[in-house]
């Protein structure tokens, strides 16, 4: 029996099938590669090229492998964007996990983990966020993930497909060998683009406003390894393959470092002045954003490892470091 990723191409896919196939599991990749890169993909995955709202497509590869469970990370997100283009995320995002659902109904396929997100609860009443905070999206991206909860619930309740949603918030760093990393066009996460400064592929980072309320002005965000994500993903699937009802975790460090501090820990990973100037606030933007994350802790067991934000950069900065312009160096 095999996992289905979908968009197991992407940055946190592709770290997610190099977890299973280490575990010794079976990998099934679906992904459309319109932001994914077939070169991160671990070659002992079977690939199937193709998108997730083509029903024709998914039942086929349904048809064709034994598929005990999927893992969903195949979704637009970029939140700018989904404010522009709002129908584009409702059609990708929402609409692919009707086709999903019922492509998994019609072949008996009965447990579903995926990739929700911070952006499900808007701007926070309380830090940090608890799971059974209010969900009030203020972004398209956002209420697409949220629509997408409601409907495995509905999904659920009429089919008895179980899924676990894991709601996460600020991911970063990269396999530390730097043999898969991240790799956006264009990039809008922060880590990245400060470490495009340090490389010298931009002259400067700005940091959007600093009289927010926090220690020190900027922003603060809760920031989780890439590979204790996908370690939290693995102990899902353990979690509804021992007959667990649904159930949604939060995913976070439960630790939150601002921009400053994370300007200044890239400073002292790469040995780089990385020149910084102060923009504008950007609308929308929450002083802080941090995530309890105790009920996955004791309900899966997730213990994260990277706990050290230089940890995390430094994993991100080798990345960078042997592929200086991505997956494009190994094409």
């Amino acid at each position: 029996m095999s996992i289905l990723v979908l968009g197991g191409a992407g940055y946190i896919g592709s770290h997610m099938v190099d977890r299973l196939v280490e575990t010794g599991r079976d990998v099934v990749v679906v992904d459309n590669l319109v932001t994914g890169h077939l070169a991160a993909v671990n070659s002992a995955a079977k690939f199937y090229q193709g998108d997730l709202r083509d029903a024709d497509f998914l039942n086929q590869v349904f048809d064709q492998e034994s598929i005990e469970a999927v893992v969903h990370f195949a979704a637009f997100s970029i939140v700018p964007e989904s404010m522009a283009k709002p129908l584009k995320y409702f059609d990708n995002n929402t609409g692919g996990m009707i086709t999903l659902l019922e492509a998994m109904q019609a072949h008996d396929v009965k447990k579903i983990v995926f990739s929700s997100t911070a952006a499900t609860y808007g701007t926070p009443k309380q830090i940090p966020i608890k799971e059974t905070d209010p969900q009030e999206p203020i972004n398209p991206y956002g209420a697409s993930k949220l629509m997408m909860e409601h409907i495995m619930h509905w999904a659920d309740v009429a089919y008895g497909i179980k899924f676990v949603a894991l709601r996460y918030f600020n991911v970063a760093g990269a396999k530390p060998d730097g043999s898969i990393g991240e790799d956006h066009g264009p990039e809008t996460h922060l880590v990245p683009i400060i470490l495009q400064v340090a490389q010298g592929k931009r002259d400067e980072l700005k940091i959007f406003g600093d009289d927010y309320n926090t220690p020190d002005g900027t922003n603060v965000r809760d920031y989780v390894h890439v590979l204790d994500l996908a370690d939290a993903h693995i102990l899902a699937l353990k979690y509804l393959a021992a007959g667990h009802d649904s159930n949604a975790f939060n995913l976070g460090s439960s630790t939150g470092f601002s921009n400053q501090q994370m300007l200044t820990a890239a400073r002292e990973v790469t040995g780089k002045p990385i020149p910084a100037t102060l923009a504008p606030r950007r609308p929308g933007d929450p002083d802080s954003l941090v995530a309890a994350s105790d009920k996955a802790r004791e309900v899966l067991g997730w213990q994260p490892h990277y706990d050290d934000v230089n940890e995390i950069i430094k994993t991100a900065w080798t990345w960078t470091q042997k592929h200086p312009n991505g997956y494009d160096d190994r094409h």
